[in-house]
């Protein structure tokens, strides 16, 4: 089996790598999303698992990317966040798994062996929260709308964002309006309060 790993966080690598090391796989890595598609170009890996906040494009983003490429591609979104909000996001984005960086580490393993025999992953208190949890306001957000929502919730200004994302600060300023309509923002405060607790950033 052939693995990719896309993480920002050199520690999370390593500790992926270590949970491989006794298996016959060979893993690859990148810390962005664009190093992670040349990577997945070039190598063709299996299992590509990939982590939801990266540098510029965000892992749902790579992972409609790389499925345009190749709409068989078998990828496993990797998370800190265990909200059924963000494992349904990534299931739309066209994902075959799921697993929260809380999980088990026994369970990494048999979750990409699992994807990539062709089935799917998805950790059962997960799925069972996923089946009760009353509709989030991510559910009716874009890919790019979560994006900001993240760079806000982290400190970024739409300056900043704009930057970040490759576009102006008009479509940025746009985006921030129809944002507070959908979150029932009044003020730019309110719209960063509302990204904390919609993606519950420490």
């Amino acid at each position: 089996m052939r693995v990719l790993i896309v993480d920002d966080h050199p520690v999370v690598v390593s500790g992926c790598k270590a949970l491989l090391s006794a298996e016959p796989v060979e893993v690859f890595d990148a810390a962005d999303a664009e190093a992670g598609f040349a990577v997945f170009c070039a190598e063709s890996p299996d299992v590509c698992v990939i982590d939801i906040n990266l540098p510029g494009l965000s892992g749902f983003d790579l992972t409609q990317r790389i499925l345009r490429q190749d709409p068989e591609a078998k990828v496993v979104i990797f998370s800190m966040n265990d909200d059924p909000a963000f494992a349904a996001r990534a299931i739309q984005a066209g994902a075959r798994g799921y697993i929260a960086k809380n999980d088990d580490p026994m369970l990494f393993l048999p979750a990409l062996k699992q994807v990539f025999a062709g089935g799917t992953w998805l950790p059962a208190d997960l799925a069972q929260k996923m089946a009760f949890a009353r509709p989030s306001p991510l559910q009716s957000l874009s890919t790019r709308e979560i994006e900001i929502l993240r760079l806000l919730a982290a400190g970024e200004d739409m300056g900043g964002i704009a930057d970040k994302l490759g576009v102006s600060y008009k479509t940025i300023a746009n985006n921030c309006t129809a944002l507070k309509g959908k979150l029932g923002a009044r003020s730019s405060m309110d719209l960063m309060r509302a990204a904390i607790d919609v993606l519950r950033v420490d």
